[in-house]
């Protein structure tokens, strides 16, 4: 009984030797198979242990293996095809994300602005109740400034046309509202900036710096442009259109440059009167700001001469278009303009041959620098405000 017992009992502790064997050779492969990093796919063909080869119920555990290793590369490759796939949704969400915050912050700011502008209506109400002269005033001058630049070119590009009396209106209107307002503001002796000096004002603040310079700037504009009016009224047989043109060309000019120098004294003083004060740093700060205020007004007084002196070489100079046109030459094109559709008047032709009334092709190189027909270049420059225009530049520096 115990041999037999042996006997039954020998077959399965080979079987179980032998599936020990086949569990070992499987560990041993799960563990090399362990070393492989994630997304690598890897097939080991190397020849398997002896005793895993001559173990028939190794094979069976071996073909489990095989396909579980099949199942784990399949479960990579398509967890990692997953992984490629969401990648471009999940850049799409964070993008609509962002998108949805940015709008929110809007919808947020929009929000804030909506409830809160009852208050800013009322703080604005207030602002213009504190500043209704100086807002009024500065309306007013502003169309004022306009209607009569507008009339004045109306009035020069008409020439012979142009009525005397609407000329003789903008100078009286003109001369009335610089008189109204410098007696409307006596006590401050607004009119001291034009002379470059300062206005008799008690504590000159920011506001005050801006009310001084933007009223003196509005004022030497309509001098000038009161002139240009009186040269309007100049009859043409005593000062040719051309002439006149030249002439709006030198008063913008010197208007500008004048422009440019008078709000120098009145910001000087408001830059100084920082450094009033016991502080020592303070009155080395005021001192260091105005100096360079003085800096840059004189880089700009230089800019400026550079172009003066090419305006009065033009007004001295007065350069020619071109010659006058005989009449045979004014034959040859059916004696008519192309630019007014009539009769030469003083015809000139142009270098490019091409002829035009003098007064047209004038008109025209004002602001043009070629021929109408041909565009050859007859002027190197154009000749700015011969018609009579006023810069809406506000100097207030």
């Amino acid at each position: 009984m115990q041999a037999n017992r042996s006997q039954l009992h020998s077959p399965s502790g080979t079987g179980g030797s032998e599936n020990t064997s086949a569990s070992q050779c499987v560990h041993t492969r799960l563990t090399e198979g362990s070393c492989l990093h994630s997304g690598d796919v890897h097939i080991q063909m190397n020849s398997v242990p002896k005793e895993c080869a001559e173990n028939p119920n190794s094979r069976n555990i071996r073909s489990g293996v095989h396909s579980c290793a099949h199942g784990c590369v399949h479960s990579r490759l398509r967890s990692h095809s997953h992984s490629e796939a969401r990648q471009p949704v999940d850049t799409a969400i964070e993008s609509g994300e962002h998108g949805s915050s940015s709008f929110s912050e809007f919808r947020y700011l929009f929000k804030w602005l909506q409830k809160s502008l009852p208050y800013i209506l009322i703080l604005g109400v207030k602002l213009v109740m504190q500043h209704i002269t100086g807002i009024s005033l500065g309306i007013g001058l502003l169309t004022t400034f306009m209607y009569a630049n507008k009339s004045i070119v109306n009035q020069v590009f008409l020439r012979e046309r142009s009525s005397k009396i609407q000329c003789a209106w903008l100078l009286v209107f003109l001369a009335g509202s610089s008189v109204l307002i410098y007696y409307t503001f006596h006590s401050q002796s607004l009119y001291y900036s034009l002379i470059f000096l300062n206005p008799t004002l008690d504590h000159l603040s920011f506001w005050e710096v801006l009310w001084t310079v933007g009223i003196t700037d509005f004022i030497l504009k309509f001098l000038f442009m009161g002139l240009k009016c009186l040269i309007l009224l100049v009859p043409s047989f005593i000062m040719p259109f051309k002439s006149k043109g030249y002439w709006y060309m030198l008063l913008e000019e010197l208007c500008q440059y004048y422009r440019t120098f008078v709000p120098i004294p009145v910001w000087f003083r408001y830059l100084i009167s920082y450094g009033e004060f016991d502080n020592v740093t303070r009155w080395s700060l005021g001192i260091l700001l105005a100096l360079f205020y003085l800096i840059l007004k004189f880089l700009d007084f230089f800019g400026h001469l550079k172009t003066f002196r090419q305006v009065l070489q033009i007004f001295f100079t007065r350069p020619s278009y071109g010659v006058a046109a005989s009449k045979r030459q004014c034959a040859d094109v059916d004696d008519i303009c192309s630019i007014c559709q009539a009769e030469f008047q003083k015809p000139i032709l142009l270098i490019c041959q091409h002829i035009f009334c003098e007064e047209c092709i004038t008109l025209l190189f004002n602001r043009e620098k070629t021929c109408p027909l041909c565009r050859t270049v007859i002027s190197d420059h154009i000749n700015k405000w011969k018609d009579g225009a006023t810069s809406s530049h506000l100097q207030i520096y």
